[in-house]
């Protein structure tokens, strides 16, 4: 399957999500003997910068407290979002992202908080669970395109957040990429 959807993901009430292979940061972190609070560790120095460049990881500002519709892309079709009927709001490119443990998830900034080796076997364990924002893939570097916006599912239009990702060689975020851009969804709906 090319095209994985998961509905009513939260954002843990921080306005944050953030993208990239679990256990690539957590190397990352350590190789940078970074503190256990990684959230404090990215507010407080140039280490997020760093991370985002290299393609550890992808911040998500701005995320309001909906319930998010979820896609991974991988498919060479029309994005969900690209769709007539969906209300595209976001569109950003630019942005790389390296796997190196054949798993792609998305997480809260709460996460962050106590960045320890024992939580991430914990945060792994609830993601085995079915309807949690993760996906098997390939190892390798991806271009990572950032939809956001609305889309019509039945005779409603939910708040959602797409991200199309293709191989590439590229092992940098392009310099136009803005870490800080806020996704913020404006949905009729809640």
């Amino acid at each position: 399957m090319m095209r994985y959807e998961f509905v009513e993901v939260l954002n843990d009430l921080i306005d944050y999500f953030l993208l990239g292979d679990i256990r690539l940061l957590q190397a990352w972190k350590e190789e940078h003997a970074l503190d256990d609070d990684l959230a404090s560790e990215f507010v407080s120095n140039e280490s997020s910068d760093q991370a985002v460049q290299e393609g550890i990881v992808i911040p998500l500002a701005g995320i309001e407290n909906y319930p998010y519709t979820i896609i991974f892309n991988l498919a060479d079709e029309t994005p969900e979002l690209l769709k007539p009927e969906s209300r595209l709001q976001h569109q950003r490119s630019g942005y790389v992202l390296r796997v190196e443990n054949r798993q792609l998830r998305l997480f809260t900034w709460r996460v962050l908080q106590n960045f320890t080796d024992a939580q991430i076997s914990a945060l792994e364990e609830r993601y085995r669970q079915p309807g949690r924002p993760q996906i098997d893939i390939d190892n390798g570097m991806y271009e990572v395109e950032i939809l956001a916006g609305e889309v019509l599912r039945g005779d409603d239009y939910e708040p959602a957040i797409e991200f199309v990702l293709k191989k590439t060689e590229r092992e940098h975020a392009t310099a136009d990429m803005d870490m800080n851009y806020r996704f913020t969804v404006d949905s009729q709906t809640y």
